[in-house]
């Protein structure tokens, strides 16, 4: 990589700073002044390599917003419930949420280390490019990036269809005789996709506001639902809720029906590493980054374990809820709760609302990690993708490509539900696959005793250990994830 200047640790002088200024700046692409970042951000970009032709508008807060209001752990235990209930029960579901949050925080405080050394949109192939034995480089590099982009796009219509399956349960429960179509949630998922694109367009210079005030919707909407469900809803026996395990699959042993199940908790847990991809709009990104992406993963672990642990306690009978004509568990929880189609309704619209304001987040980060693939010449017609529209300094060509994609996997919901899990499924292992060989790359380099590039953001002596443990975490759950619901 080519070496950065010394410099002093204040904000860089640009000069020309009237309007005449800005719009040259604009014309070739670049950022206006103000959004060039710190000075360790224009030293990070040198580099890397790299010109800043993206707007450094995100700082701490909004960024932690990012991170929450994407993955949308609490919410995404709520739509995915079922595959947990079957396989493991709730103490399955508990225990389990527990270990996958302690798993996965070695694994987020591993790619926080990383993004500290070179926090750049591209992330773990970046990453790999730099820390893989050089006859190695080139290739895994290409095949990480391949896999990251892989799972970021499925990411998109994985949850757009979350939000849509929501809103086609809403209706079958306020109007019984609505005959439920696949492609009905076909056209909610491309109809949330679309409402996402005005947010990364024209409104893109207000998105880190948007994710701010949707993290405030995040942390106080669930209240919204847990006070409702521990004051109206009848208590399950404590003891039944730690250690009553499920094996509704029919798995050999309680054992792998929890493993299996472990994809409820692990898909709310998988992928802060979309702070990442953003990276290049975050302000002093080499400390902030690392710090916001730790902080979502608490915040969203405090809150996904007190969801998990209510909707235990309050559920009422596993198999009644599983049941439900509405095709979501936990809207027929809430039903049975408050008895009342308006509570109901009102409580629901809270995941619609919070799953929606995901879906924005989701396009943002698919098409950086586009964006910057193309811009390493990663993809067939690169200059398309890596294109920056002047003024407007975003992506737009990839944005539109991801709501594009999003559109075409939507539809293969029509023809079969079987085969659209099939390519949702493609967002956990390609995720996890790439966490898997930038984490192992790292490690390698320091089981050699080489050097790692400068961060600010350090696991110091326990470095090696918190990787080890984040590869032991990642290998069994992701050959788990591979499992069908049911044996074969």
């Amino acid at each position: 990589m080519p070496s950065s200047r010394p410099m002093n640790d204040t904000q860089m002088t640009v000069t020309g700073s009237d309007h005449d200024d800005v719009e040259k700046h604009e014309r070739k692409g670049l950022v206006e002044p103000r959004y060039m970042g710190t000075l360790a951000d224009q030293r990070d970009m040198s580099a890397l390599g790299r010109v800043q032709v993206l707007r450094r508008n995100f700082r701490f807060i909004s960024i932690v917003g990012f991170g929450c209001t994407l993955i949308c752990t609490w919410e995404v235990i709520l739509t995915l419930l079922s595959a947990g209930l079957s396989d493991g029960g709730t103490a399955g579901l508990i225990w389990g949420f527990v270990g996958v949050c302690l798993g996965f925080s070695l694994v987020y405080a591993s790619v926080a280390e990383m993004a500290s050394m070179a926090p750049t949109a591209g992330g773990q192939y970046h990453w790999v490019s730099e820390f893989a034995p050089r006859r190695g480089q080139k290739f895994l590099s290409y095949i990480t990036g391949w896999l990251s982009a892989m799972g970021w796009q499925c990411a998109i219509v994985s949850i757009a269809y979350l939000a849509g399956t929501i809103i086609q349960g809403l209706i079958v429960l306020n109007h019984p005789d609505y005959d439920f179509q696949r492609w009905h949630g076909t056209m909610l998922v491309i109809a949330i996709s679309a409402f996402s694109i005005l947010f990364n367009t024209f409104l893109a210079k207000n998105l880190p506001f948007v994710e701010g005030l949707i993290l405030i919707i995040h942390v106080l909407g669930i209240f919204a639902i847990i006070i409702p469900l521990w004051v109206l809803a009848p208590r399950n026996n404590a003891r039944a809720v730690f250690t009553q395990f499920n094996n509704a699959g029919g798995w050999d042993n309680a054992g792998t029906a929890t493993m299996v199940g472990l994809s409820t908790t692990i898909t709310s847990m998988l992928g802060y590493d979309c702070s990442v991809h953003m990276s290049e709009e975050i302000k002093d990104a080499s400390e902030t980054l690392p710090k916001a992406m730790m902080s979502s993963v608490v915040v969203n672990g405090v809150l996904g374990f007190v969801m998990l642990v209510t909707l235990c306690f309050t559920l009422g009978e596993i198999d009644q809820v599983l049941d439900s004509p509405t095709g979501s568990p936990f809207i027929q929880i809430f039903y049975n709760t408050t008895r009342s189609l308006t509570a109901t309704n009102a409580m629901t619209a809270v995941l619609v609302v919070t799953l929606t304001a995901s879906t924005i987040t989701e396009v943002a980060t698919a098409s950086r990690q586009l964006w910057s693939f193309a811009r390493d010449e990663g993809i067939p017609f690169s200059s398309f993708f890596a294109y920056v529209t002047p003024g407007w300094n975003i992506p737009l060509n990839s944005v539109m490509v991801s709501l594009g994609v999003t559109t075409l996997l939507s539809m293969v919901n029509i023809g079969s539900e079987v085969a659209l899990n099939a390519v949702i499924s493609l967002t956990i292992t390609s995720l996890m696959s790439a966490y898997i060989v930038s984490i192992g790359c790292v490690l390698l380099k320091r089981l050699r005793g080489e050097g790692l590039p400068p961060h600010r953001w350090s696991l110091g002596r326990f470095g090696m250990a918190v990787n080890i443990g984040a590869l032991v975490f990642l290998l069994p759950v992701f050959v788990f994830a591979f499992f069908p619901c049911r044996p074969l």
